[in-house]
């Protein structure tokens, strides 16, 4: 007689089955919005089928079903868009850091506005014309000497705010170093995890999203690559390994640089800081300090009219013209007033304003000749951080010089008063062209040596922008492409509501399928069992 259980039998195992597949599609539901999360299917297939029951191998073709099991539950991902996704985001993370940087430079420059550094220099060059109208007002000379306090308080406070984004940036790339490390290590415990696991012979779905999202993460701080072994993950930053199964390397801010000049660091947000950190803020403080040591000590040719009373032992360097090409021929002017009064207008080469207001006098008696307008809050060297107007005038307005003509004799040699002279060629330095101390570069281009000043800082305002506009669009492009790559990921791996409520309704029917299957078979039995023989009685 043939078996009567072999039903009972199969619709255990669909139940089973559709049982899995419903709580498996429960977990799918609830894990929609879970960052990293990969759907996961039950793998079904038929039970393997045994021959027609009978005494001796049965002629029946075909082989009698034994119902349906399921051989895994595995989660749907697809490697190559998880390769493509972090080969983007590198790059995402370094255009964004740049882009971020480039913003703060922008609000620190803080131009075309009626408060920068611009209008304030120009205020700084009307208080001279206004002097030179009035060079015996008191009110004039003290507003000369407000607005040169507040050039100075301006390229104090751009200098303070680049070197405090400088130094932020330094702690940022700590900060990500400490980061990565926390990331590696936990995708190496992940590895050990996965590992234990699944050689047991289960799939570890959960824990591999775990590690995927981890791995995710890392590649938008630096450019990584990903090759998966027995033993996990193995993850390297160029030549440098970070993670191998269980084991990692720890980074410091120190091996990061090292990593960056060596060419294994070439992407990613620490790429970004770094890049930032030496290419743009240093440069645009470079620039700044340049400004503001032209406006100090720059070389500027001016003319200085007939007429003029040069210093006692004033050395002026004269443009002549030589076989070998043009030169500068200082001439040493020293002796009594005739000797040092110019016959005919001068053209002369000086350092800037703080060589012209030493060739003119103050209101002091006998005569003295002016001293530095500006000078370096510490050091020698005058720079954006440094830059200051002289103790001698902050003290006394009276100590600027604006007169180049004097009366009598030494020792009784006297300014005249009422002369504008010095006051007019300072107002007019606003025009004239500076040859800029340490021009330098600007990312590999030669930035301008010879120009105005207005010229020099509309040349570091239009790069700027032109710099923040270019990593700006680089952004947004690369945000569009991890953006495509993620969508492309999310049709293959991310969860659907509506896929999955069908589903549900489909491992549903299949189960009280089954389990009417069941009651079918229990009816079956139970008149076999419980009838069979008892005919008659």
């Amino acid at each position: 007689m043939r078996s009567t259980f072999t039903g009972i039998e199969i619709s255990k195992r669909a139940l089973f089955t559709q049982q899995a597949a419903l709580t498996t599609t429960g977990h799918n539901i609830s894990n929609a919005n879970t960052a990293g999360y990969s759907r996961q299917v039950v793998n079904m297939v038929a039970s393997r089928p045994l021959e027609y029951p009978g005494m001796m191998r049965s002629n029946v073709p075909g082989q009698m079903g034994q119902g349906v099991e399921f051989t895994s539950i595995t989660r749907i991902r697809e490697k190559f868009l998880d390769d493509q996704f972090r080969n983007e985001n590198k790059q995402l993370g370094n255009y964004s850091i740049q882009n971020d940087t480039l913003d703060k430079l922008q609000a620190i420059v803080n131009e075309p506005t009626d408060t920068g550094i611009r209008s304030v220099l120009d205020k700084f060059w009307k208080s001279w014309t206004d002097l030179a109208k009035d060079p015996e007002n008191v009110s004039g000379r003290k507003l000369v000497r407000e607005n040169a306090n507040a050039l100075a308080d301006a390229f104090n406070a751009t200098s303070k705010q680049l070197s405090d984004l400088s130094n932020d940036l330094t702690s940022n790339i700590d900060v990500k170093a400490n980061q990565i490390n926390s990331l590696t290590t936990t995708i190496s415990s992940l590895n050990n995890e996965i590992f234990r696991i699944e050689g047991l012979g289960d799939n570890a779905n959960d824990l591999r999203d775990q590690r995927d999202l981890l791995t995710d993460q890392l590649s938008k701080i630096v450019n990584i690559s990903v090759v998966e072994t027995p033993q996990g993950y193995t993850i390297n930053m160029g030549n440098t390994n970070l993670v191998t199964g269980q084991t990692t390397t720890a980074v410091t801010a120190a091996t990061l640089a090292t990593a960056m000049n060596s060419g294994d660091l070439n992407s990613g947000e620490v790429y970004g800081m770094i890049v930032s950190r030496d290419r743009y803020v240093a440069d645009y403080q470079q620039q700044l300090d340049t400004l503001a040591n032209s406006i100090a000590n720059g070389q500027v040719q001016i003319t200085i009219p007939a007429g003029s009373v040069i210093p006692d032992g004033s050395v002026l360097m004269v443009p002549t013209n030589t076989p070998t090409g043009p030169t500068l021929t200082p001439v040493t002017y020293s002796g009594p007033v005739a000797s040092r009064t110019l016959a005919s207008d001068l053209t002369v080469v000086v350092q800037g304003i703080n060589g012209l207001h030493k060739l003119g006098y103050t209101f002091a008696t006998p005569a003295a000749k002016g001293v530095d307008f500006f000078t370096a809050k510490t050091g020698t060297t005058v720079t954006a951080a440094t830059f200051q107007l002289n103790p001698v005038i902050a003290n006394d307005p009276n100590y600027i010089a604006t007169s180049m003509r004097t009366t009598g004799t030494a020792p009784n040699e006297t300014a005249v008063k009422g002369n504008n002279t010095l006051a007019l060629l300072i107002s007019q330095l606003k025009d004239s062209k500076f040859t800029f101390n340490n021009g330098g570069t600007t990312n590999g281009a030669p930035s301008i040596m010879n120009g105005t000043l207005d010229d020099y800082f509309r040349s570091i305002v239009g790069q700027l922008g032109v710099q923040a506009q270019t990593t700006s669009r680089q952004t947004d492009n690369q945000k569009a492409m991890v953006d495509q790559i993620e969508d492309r990921r999310q049709s293959v791996s991310g969860v659907s509501l509506d896929e999955e409520m069908s589903n549900m309704i489909k491992f549903q029917h299949a189960y009280g399928a089954a389990s009417r299957f069941m009651t079918t078979f229990d009816q079956v039995l139970d008149k076999l069992i419980n009838s069979t023989g008892v005919v008659g009685r």
